[in-house]
């Protein structure tokens, strides 16, 4: 069974690592500068002010509920079949909502079930007050998980659905059993890690692809997990065609993002660079530019669990080999 496919917008609002305290009025000047795509997750923790902006913006008559995207996402301790459309309910109460136009997979990842009122959101470690706190893997299949987002969709609580951070491997085997098929990747990627051959493949299931961080090292400084020298806004290519083209850096490196053919979401709380990031639109980069901007890829991964969880979580967790 194929899904109904709406089109994304481009270019996105990425809600991770905005604070509670920001998040409604950035949301709420997103939406008046003219984002229609909201970038939201369980385990960004600020759902419940995602929701108030929206509901403020509509209020004020920027938009109507059908004219924004919505995204959201599955967490890792909620993979259990039974536990999907709860973790969904959750999102959709905080949200203010009666559906979502999209809902991913957040991880491959399936980790020991945390009831709502226990903890929420219930994060990486199953019991912070153990001994040796850390992640619990739990056996559940993601085809197991893939049925419980199947559902969703029937319900019309998820108008789409898919997956985040998933390899090559993993969705050639979604593809082999879903029923009903994922409309979308979400996978990190950049200058620095392009990932062609995942992205090609996605396109040739017919999945459209989000690139997340795609400002690569910026959305990781502030976590320690990047450092300064590894900006791609300081490589002369990324310059020298922000120099021909009158605009930003960085609208340089998000324009490369969207015209080799994937949707972006980059994050920011500011007004003037909510304003810049989506002001891409006006002008394209040329043939030698495109070539040479993805020829900077290193692979460079900045959000690998493989790294991440063993430092944070006393667990090593790899998904990329």
């Amino acid at each position: 069974m194929t899904v109904t496919i709406r089109t994304i917008p481009k270019v996105g609002f990425g809600l991770w690592k905005i604070s509670q305290e920001d998040c409604v009025d950035a949301v709420y000047n997103a939406i008046k500068v003219g984002y229609r795509h909201l970038d939201s997750a369980c385990d960004y923790g600020n759902e419940t002010q995602v929701g108030e902006g929206i509901q403020r913006a509509i209020a004020d008559g920027l938009c109507a509920r059908e004219d924004l995207w919505i995204t959201s996402k599955l967490w890792n301790s909620f993979h259990a079949k039974e536990h999907v459309e709860l973790a969904l309910q959750k999102t959709l109460d905080d949200l203010q909502l009666d559906y979502v136009d999209l809902y991913l997979i957040h991880f491959p990842i399936a980790s020991k079930f945390v009831p709502i009122e226990t903890r929420y959101p219930p994060e990486w470690i199953a019991d912070p007050d153990a001994d040796n706190p850390q992640m619990e893997r739990v056996s559940v299949p993601l085809s197991e998980t893939w049925q419980g987002m199947e559902s969703l969709y029937e319900k019309g609580l998820a108008k789409q659905i898919g997956v985040c951070n998933y390899n090559t491997g993993l969705l050639h085997d979604l593809m082999s059993y879903a029923r009903i098929k994922p409309t979308m990747l979400q996978i990190e990627s950049h200058p620095y890690l392009t990932q062609e051959k995942l992205i090609r493949l996605a396109m040739q299931y017919n999945i459209e692809v989000t690139a997340f961080s795609p400002l690569g090292a910026l959305s990781y400084l502030e976590l320690d997990m990047a450092g300064a020298a590894e900006s791609v806004l300081e490589q002369n290519v990324v310059k020298q065609a922000a120099l021909r083209l009158g605009k930003t850096p960085a609208q340089v490196v998000l324009r490369w993002g969207v015209q080799r053919g994937t949707a972006i979401i980059p994050k920011t709380s500011k007004l003037e660079r909510l304003i810049e990031n989506l002001s891409i639109f006006d002008f394209e980069l040329n043939n030698d530019e495109m070539v040479a901007i993805s020829a900077l890829n290193i692979n460079r991964r900045f959000n690998d669990p493989g790294d991440f969880c063993e430092a944070a979580f006393n667990t090593f967790n790899p998904i990329y080999d």
